[in-house]
């Protein structure tokens, strides 16, 4: 099943300087998830002047457990940096 994932920062104003700090961890989450097949695409939303914002993913898991595993060890949830994460199952056209 596919997922895409909308999860929005916090607007603190350490929002981006924690972001940063977390992102290491981020991205090896994210080469576990593509190794895996999991991760299709994904990259930062950015607000009008090109600042992160927020992340967009597409994933493929078999099912809502593994959904809910990714979200137990992602690094950006466990660290608080995604304050709010819209999660909806996703069928891709097929034209």
């Amino acid at each position: 099943m596919l997922y895409v994932v909308h999860a929005y920062d916090g607007t603190g104003p350490n929002a981006l300087d924690h972001r940063m700090t977390i992102r290491p961890a981020h991205f090896e989450g994210a080469r576990r998830l593509k190794a895996a097949g999991q991760f299709i695409l994904g990259g930062a939303l950015l607000d009008p002047e090109g600042r992160m914002i927020g992340s967009m993913m597409l994933l493929d898991f078999a099912d809502e457990a593994q959904l809910q595993e990714w979200l137990s060890w992602e690094p950006y949830v466990q660290n608080k940096v995604w304050e709010r994460i819209d999660i909806k199952p996703f069928r891709q056209a097929d034209i």
